[in-house]
């Protein structure tokens, strides 16, 4: 889930989101938000799930805990090692929420992921990366996606709220038709089936879920400008609620579960009208990086990648 070329991709960004508020920027779009859901947006509900049953800690020495019968998992960061942990199913789509509460404070320097892969060196992959800041600064949202052991289909946003103070909810739903990425049950964006087009899309290799906390100063905040403050060690990333219900899963070496959805399911979800509103705003007020209109990564006669144009 590391982006190879984090420092080019600042640099491409920075002209965009220098001129955008601090702190503020939190607060001049609540009440925005609120009359949005106040109409009836979808906002999706989630149960708890359990952190024993679900998952396996995988890295950290110790650092990684779960705590409340099984109810919470916290990731932890100090000058030594990260920490990290990994689903017991794999998936073949599915529509995976998580709430999280990131690093508070200084996190400069701090990346927690939360991402699908599968293995390989022609990986898929879906990622949300949060690339922590200095204090008062917005925390930056990174997705990409992976088909075949590609990427490079960087798109970043801020938020319209502080993910410090609480948990908030993050989805990926992953379909036959398309990849939703949610924030609060609100798309951020979508990366759709475009196979006939010759664009890739992952389809056929299964995929656990991931996630970790750890350092990358050297990329993860200001294009690596600012550097990690260990005397704010040691970090944490808390995590609630995992809920699955709505996936084609399976655990090692046995029958794929839930796979045989109806036409109205899951499966074959696309964004409704009100979604795709959603989706604009979002995309219009807090996106601060979109690998389509970044001409200097993909001059002509090169041009930008062919699912741009479609």
């Amino acid at each position: 889930c590391i982006c190879r070329d984090q420092q080019t991709l600042y640099l491409a960004q920075r002209e965009t989101t220098e001129n955008r508020g601090k702190m503020a920027f939190f607060a001049t779009k609540q009440s925005l938000l609120l009359s949005l859901l106040a109409i009836g947006f979808l906002v999706v509900a989630v149960s708890a799930g359990n952190f024993y049953e679900s998952f396996d800690i995988t890295w950290g020495d110790g650092r990684a805990n779960i705590y409340e019968n099984g109810e919470l998992l916290v990731c932890t960061l100090d000058k030594i090692s990260g920490s990290g942990f990994q689903s017991k199913k794999e998936y073949l789509y599915g529509k995976i929420d998580m709430k999280l509460k990131l690093v508070k404070g200084n996190s400069a320097g701090t990346v927690a992921a939360y991402y699908l892969s599968s293995k390989g060196e022609t990986w898929d992959e879906i990622d949300f990366e949060f690339l922590g800041n200095v204090s008062g600064q917005p925390y930056t949202i990174h997705t990409n996606v992976f088909t075949g052991g590609k990427g490079n289909r960087e798109m970043q946003f801020h938020l319209w709220f502080d993910p410090t103070a609480d948990f908030h909810t993050y989805t990926v739903h992953w379909n036959p038709l398309n990849i939703i990425f949610l924030v609060d049950g609100m798309p951020i964006r979508v990366f759709k089936n475009n196979e006939k087009s010759g664009v890739g899309y992952p389809t056929g290799q299964p995929m656990k879920i991931y996630s970790s906390l750890w350092e990358a100063d050297d990329w993860a905040t200001q294009g690596g400008s600012v550097k990690i403050d260990w005397n704010n060690a040691p970090f944490s990333a808390s995590y609630r609620n995992f809920n699955d219900q709505s996936s084609c899963s399976r655990t090692s070496n046995l029958t794929w579960v839930s796979c045989d959805a109806d036409e109205n399911s899951w499966k074959w979800t696309t964004l409704n009208d009100h979604q795709k509103g959603q989706l604009k705003w979002i995309q219009d007020e807090y996106m601060i990086y979109n690998y389509c209109t970044d001409y200097k990564r993909f001059p002509q006669p090169q041009g930008f990648p062919k699912e741009c144009s479609l």
